[in-house]
């Protein structure tokens, strides 16, 4: 921002889904009950992971991390909304605005990344199983995590930085739940040309090479199932990767819609709708696909509420 504009901050006023009063009550129950479902169902998945020594290897440990990382990604928006609907207030700060900006994005570029690893280790699995063990071990593993979390932490300073230049007016309504960039840079009163640019170029870099690396990884698994002549060997396969695939599409057919859209063609409320796809309703799904696609989660979630019944 420039420097006239830090001795009156604007305020933002999120207006949220709806501003009728009889409509407010039924989407802080939706919401709320999607959020619970998003912390306590990942949690749970954290839990029979850690708790269950048989699901200690590289696919479960970066599952087990997606999950954290769906949590925090989540927790960045829905409560906010769901402040100001119970308080009726809709005033967000020109701070905390920004915040919420940089940390949603570290957490989306993180779930991002994850996605992608998990795709590397799926075709290591898959194409290499006689090295896999060795390749894919403990510190690598590490490694490759520290990474994500590099690259998402460092991938998410350009935009936020960049935003402190733009000029807003005293009060900018933002038709949205929450400080979405795109829809946050269609309000400001001053130019946005670089803003756009910086914006198009994360998403760009972000979005194209880790999305280019889950199909690279994803045509060598297929390549290398075609390969294979028994029937059930490739349903055994294809299982291993059927919830990841769901997540993939769930994740950047909903995500990168948002951002790559941003030329003003689409409504508002359009881009709200999406935004909810993959901010409240992809996490919300993500426990379920994982819990309910894979044998072993579901043998350690038994195991989980066994051990809680006999305690009792």
């Amino acid at each position: 921002m420039e420097a006239e504009n830090h001795t009156g901050l604007p305020v933002f006023l999120l207006l949220g889904l709806s501003e009728k009063p009889e409509i407010q009550s039924v989407l802080y129950g939706l919401f709320l009950s999607m959020y619970l479902v998003t912390v306590f169902g990942n949690l749970l998945i954290i839990l029979a992971i850690s708790s269950d020594s048989h699901l200690h290897t590289p696919m479960y440990f970066f599952l087990s991390n997606l999950s954290f990382s769906v949590i925090c990604f989540t927790s960045t928006t829905v409560p906010k909304m769901l402040l100001n609907i119970q308080t009726q207030r809709k005033v967000i700060t020109y701070s905390g605005c920004i915040t919420q900006m940089y940390f949603f994005t570290v957490f989306g570029l993180l779930d991002n990344l994850l996605l992608t690893v998990m795709a590397y280790d799926r075709f290591m699995a898959i194409c290499n199983p006689l090295h896999y063990t060795g390749i894919m071990n403990p510190r690598l593993c590490a490694q490759l995590l520290l990474l994500t979390w590099l690259f998402s932490v460092l991938g998410a300073l350009p935009e936020s930085l960049t935003m402190m230049r733009v000029s807003f007016c005293a009060v900018t309504e933002i038709p949205h739940y929450f400080c979405e960039l795109p829809e946050v840079l269609k309000l400001a009163c001053s130019d946005t040309f670089i803003n756009t640019i910086v914006l198009y170029i994360v998403t760009g870099v972000m979005g194209f090479f880790p999305l280019a690396g889950i199909l690279f990884s994803y045509s060598q698994i297929v390549a290398s199932v075609l390969r294979i002549s028994a029937a059930g060997g490739k349903y055994k396969v294809f299982s291993t990767c059927g919830s990841h695939l769901s997540v993939v599409s769930l994740f950047y057919g909903t995500c990168l819609g948002v951002y790559l859209s941003f030329t003003g063609t689409h409504t508002s409320w359009t881009a709200v709708f999406t935004s909810v796809l993959y901010t409240v309703i992809c996490p919300t799904m993500n426990p379920f696909i994982y819990s309910l696609r894979k044998r072993d989660m579901k043998r350690a979630l038994r195991n989980i509420v066994c051990s809680v019944l006999t305690s009792q």
